[in-house]
C-alpha cells in the first residue's frame, strides 16, 4: 500500500490539486452545459492553483485593510457571505432542483392547496436559461413589483437541456413554464392572454376587439424561462394518441392507468341537506349548493359513499357538452372537456400531414414554439413562405391534465407542452400548510416528506 504521506503529500501538489479542480470544473460545466464559452473560466483556476496573482496583489492588500479598520472587515465579511451564498444557491436551483408551491386546487386529492413541493431538475436534465442576466431569488418581476421586469434580454441562450436521468413517463408529475404565457396583460395576470383576446373579437370583432385590448391594457412578452409555472400530471408523451371518454382517458386505445385521487365533478341531489360533519367526514373540499342539489368535485371512491346514504337520491357524473373553450377552438364545437379527440401527441423528427382542416392543431407549434412564419392562402399553407403540405417536428410535446379534471386548465385548453417548457419532476412534498389556520395548527402533519405519485 502506498504510505499516506506520499499521497497526502501529492494531494497538496498545486499542479494535482489544478488537475483535479480543472477535470471537474470542464466535465460539469463544460461538458454537461455544452457551452464552450465556459472554457474562460480555466485561466481563473489556474491562477487560483498556480500563478496566485489575484491572491498576491488583491488578495493581499484586501487583508491589510482588513487589518486597519474593522468597519472594512465587517462589511468585506458580510459581502463575501452574500455572495458566496447567492452562486451557491442560484447553482443549486439551476442544476439541482427548486421549490413550489401548490397555489390551486387542480390536482386535488393527489396535491393539496398549500403544499410545498421539492422539484428535481436532475430527473429530466436541467435547462439552460434563455435568459442569464437576472435578478437573483425573483422569477419574472422584480420584488414589490408585478409590472418591472426582473430580467434583461440583452443575452439571449437558445434552448439547450442537459442530461438527465431519465425522460418524461405517463404518469408523471410535472412542473413546466405555462405554454400560452408567451404573453402577458400585465394589468390583469390572473387571466389567460388568448382567451381575453378571443372574448374581444367575438365581442368587438377582430381588429377593433385588439385595438380596444391592446388600449385597455399593457401588454407584454415573456421568454420561455420567465413564463409562469404549472403543475400537472402528464397522461400521454411523444408518439401517442389521447383520447377522452366520457371523462375517462384512453392513451393508445387502452384506459389510463388509474391514479388515486382523480376527481370528477358530480350532480348530487338529496331529500334534506347534508350536515358539514358528513361533508367533513367524506374528505369533500370543493362543493356548492343548497337544499335539494349539490355541485361536488370528488372521487368516484367519494361519489360510491354518498350513494349509500339514505338521503341521497342520485349521484351522477356531470358530462360537459362539446363548445368553444377546448382547444383548438376549431369554429363550430367538436370536442369537450370530457370527449375530446383522438388527438396525436407530436414527436420530434415525426412529419405529419398539413391540411386547412388540421392546421388548427399544429398552428401554435409551428409559429411560436418552432419560430417559423406561416401563411394560409386559401388550401394553400406556406411555412417560412414555401408552399407545405407537410411537417416534421423538431421538439417533443406532451399532454398535461390536472388530476381534479373539472377544475383544471391544462393541454384540453391550451393544448400541447413543448419539451423547451419542461422545468422538472414533483418528487416529495416537505412541507403542508393548511388556509385559514395559525401556525402550528396549520400543519398538515401527515403529508411531510410524502412522495408524490
Amino acid at each position: 500500500m502506498m504510505d499516506m504521506n506520499k499521497l497526502r503529500t501529492i494531494l497538496r501538489n498545486k499542479w494535482v490539486g489544478f488537475g483535479l479542480a480543472a477535470t471537474l470544473y470542464t466535465l460539469w460545466f463544460v461538458v454537461w452545459t455544452g457551452n464552450l464559452w465556459l472554457l474562460l473560466g480555466l485561466p481563473l483556476i489556474f491562477d487560483l492553483y498556480i500563478t496566485k496573482f489575484f491572491q498576491r496583489y488583491v488578495g493581499s492588500r484586501n487583508k491589510r485593510l482588513c487589518e486597519r479598520s474593522k468597519v472594512y472587515k465587517a462589511a468585506y465579511e458580510w459581502v463575501n457571505a452574500i455572495v458566496f451564498a447567492t452562486v451557491v444557491a442560484t447553482l443549486v436551483h439551476l442544476f439541482i432542483f427548486q421549490m413550489y408551491v401548490i397555489p390551486t386546487s387542480s390536482m386535488e386529492q393527489s396535491l393539496l392547496v398549500g403544499d410545498y413541493l421539492y422539484v428535481s431538475k436532475v430527473t429530466y436534465g436541467p435547462q439552460m436559461p434563455n435568459t442569464p442576466v437576472s435578478f437573483p431569488f425573483v422569477h419574472h418581476t422584480m420584488p414589490f413589483s408585478q409590472t418591472r421586469k426582473s430580467f434583461s434580454e440583452i443575452v439571449k441562450w437558445p434552448y439547450h437541456r442537459l442530461k438527465g436521468l431519465r425522460k418524461v413517463r405517463r404518469n408523471d408529475v410535472v412542473v413546466f413554464n405555462f405554454p400560452a404565457g408567451d404573453s402577458v396583460l400585465l394589468e390583469n395576470q390572473a387571466v389567460t392572454y388568448y382567451d381575453v383576446v378571443r372574448s374581444y373579437e367575438t365581442t368587438f370583432g377582430k381588429e377593433e376587439g385588439r385595438r380596444q385590448l391592446n388600449d385597455r391594457y399593457t401588454i407584454v412578452t415573456r421568454p420561455v424561462d420567465k413564463r409562469e409555472n404549472y403543475i400537472k400530471r402528464c397522461v400521454a408523451i411523444p408518439g401517442d394518441t389521447l383520447e377522452v371518454r366520457n371523462g375517462d382517458v384512453w392513451v393508445n386505445g387502452k384506459p389510463q392507468e388509474p391514479v388515486a385521487g382523480t376527481q370528477h365533478q358530480y350532480l348530487v341531489q338529496v331529500t334534506s341537506p347534508l350536515t358539514q360533519y358528513a361533508i367533513e367526514n367524506l374528505g369533500i373540499r370543493e362543493y356548492s349548493g343548497n337544499r335539494t342539489s349539490y355541485d361536488m368535485f370528488i372521487t368516484e371512491e367519494t361519489a360510491e359513499k354518498l350513494r349509500q346514504l339514505e338521503n341521497v337520491t342520485m349521484v351522477r357524473r356531470y358530462i360537459c357538452p362539446p363548445n368553444n373553450e377546448v382547444f383548438p377552438q376549431w369554429g363550430a364545437p367538436r370536442w369537450s372537456q370530457d370527449n375530446y379527440g383522438p388527438i396525436w401527441i407530436p414527436q420530434k423528427g415525426a412529419t405529419v400531414a398539413l391540411t386547412p382542416d388540421n392546421l388548427p392543431l399544429y398552428r401554435r407549434i409551428i409559429e411560436v414554439y418552432e419560430g417559423h412564419t406561416l401563411e394560409v392562402d386559401g388550401k394553400e399553407i406556406r411555412i417560412d413562405g414555401v408552399p407545405a403540405t407537410d411537417y416534421t417536428f423538431a421538439m417533443d410535446y406532451y399532454w398535461m391534465m390536472g388530476d381534479n379534471r373539472h377544475n383544471s386548465a391544462d393541454s384540453r385548453f391550451w393544448g400541447f407542452v413543448p419539451e423547451d417548457h419542461i422545468v422538472g419532476k414533483a418528487s416529495f412534498v416537505w412541507l403542508s400548510l393548511e388556509a385559514g389556520k395559525s401556525f402550528p395548527s396549520n400543519i398538515r402533519w401527515r403529508r411531510l416528506f410524502r412522495k408524490v405519485r
